[in-house]
C-alpha cells in the first residue's frame, strides 16, 4: 500500500511518499528533478524495504521555506519526517546527488538513526570555479526565461551521460519535465542554497560510521571514479563502485545496475554494534 502526505519541516512542507514492508530505507533525489527520478528503481528496492521517499524542498509537490536553507537543515527535516511517520529504526539511506550530501549529514550528525549509506553521483566536494560559474548563469537565465530550450539542454547535458541523451528520450524528457513544472522562485532558492552555498562534505567522512557504498556514473565530470575511490578510503567502512554510461542521475540512467549495487550492499553490510 502506497501512503502519500505532507509533513512540516524545518525546510517547509515535504512531500513524502510511504511505500513497501520491511525494513526502512529513505530515498532523496537530486536536484533539478523531483521523486519521479525514483521510478525505475523503487519496484526493486522496495521488494523487502519499506520506502520513504521524500521531495526535497523547492521540487516536486513540496514547498519552500522562504529563505535560505542548509544540507544540514534538510537532514533534519528527513529526522522530522521519520518521527512523523513513527520510524524510529535505523534506516538505509539512499540519496542521489543532492540526497547523498544530505546522507553524509545524516549519517555524522544522527549517526544511531543511520543503518547503511549509499550516495549515488553525490560529489563530496564544493563546486570549483567553473562549475560555479555555470550554475550561476544557467540560474540567471532561469530566473528571467524559466525552462528555455537551451536551459534545458545545459541541465540534462550535466545531468544525463552523452549516452543515456542519445538512447533514452523517456529520461531526457523526465529531467525537462521537472524544470518545467518547478516553481522558479523555490528551485532557485534550492539551487543557490544547496548547490551554490554547498560546503565541502570531505572532513565529515572519517566521522561516518556505518557501511557506506559511494556510486559514480563513468561519465560524471564533477565525481569522476577516481575521486569517489580516494574519498571512499577516508571512511571506516567505505567502498565504490562505478556504473559504466551513467553521470548524475544514476538510479535513472541504469536502474538494472543501481538496483542489483544497492541491494547487494544491503545483504552484505555489517552495520556496527550500538
Amino acid at each position: 500500500m502506497t501512503r502519500m502526505q505532507k509533513i512540516s519541516t524545518e525546510v517547509g512542507p515535504l512531500a513524502v511518499r510511504v511505500h513497501g514492508e520491511g525494513r526502512p530505507a529513505v530515498l532523496w533525489h537530486s536536484l533539478f528533478v523531483d521523486e519521479r527520478s525514483w521510478s525505475r528503481v523503487e519496484d526493486a528496492l522496495g521488494v523487502d524495504r519499506r520506502l520513504v521517499v521524500v521531495t526535497g524542498p523547492g521540487h516536486g509537490a513540496s514547498g519552500d521555506p522562504g529563505r535560505r536553507y542548509t544540507t544540514g537543515e534538510c537532514a533534519a527535516a528527513a529526522v522530522t519526517v521519520l518521527d512523523a511517520l513513527g520510524i524510529d529504526e535505523p534506516v538505509d539511506w539512499v540519496g542521489n546527488a543532492w540526497g547523498g550530501h544530505v546522507g553524509i549529514v545524516f549519517a555524522t550528525d544522527t549517526a544511531s538513526r543511520c543503518r547503511t549509506l549509499v550516495t549515488l553521483g553525490t560529489p563530496v566536494q564544493a563546486l570549483n570555479r567553473a562549475e560555479h560559474a555555470r550554475t550561476l548563469f544557467l540560474l540567471a537565465a532561469y530566473r528571467t526565461l524559466g525552462a528555455a530550450g537551451f536551459i534545458r539542454s545545459g541541465v540534462t547535458n550535466v545531468l544525463l551521460s552523452a549516452a543515456t541523451r542519445e538512447r533514452d528520450p523517456q529520461a531526457v524528457a523526465l529531467v525537462e519535465d521537472c524544470l518545467v513544472r518547478a516553481d522558479r522562485a523555490a528551485l532557485r532558492n534550492a539551487v543557490v542554497s544547496i548547490s551554490l552555498h554547498r560546503p565541502d562534505l570531505t572532513e565529515r567522512l572519517p566521522r561516518v560510521s556505518v557501511p557506506t557504498l559511494f556510486v559514480t556514473g563513468s561519465d560524471h565530470k564533477g565525481w569522476t571514479p577516481e575521486q569517489a575511490r580516494a574519498a571512499s578510503l577516508l571512511l571506516p567502512d567505505g567502498s565504490c563502485a562505478v556504473v559504466d554510461g551513467a553521470a548524475y542521475l544514476v538510479p535513472l540512467e541504469a536502474p538494472a545496475e543501481t538496483t542489483d549495487l544497492v541491494r547487494r550492499f544491503w545483504a552484505a553490510a555489517v552495520p556496527r554494534r550500538t
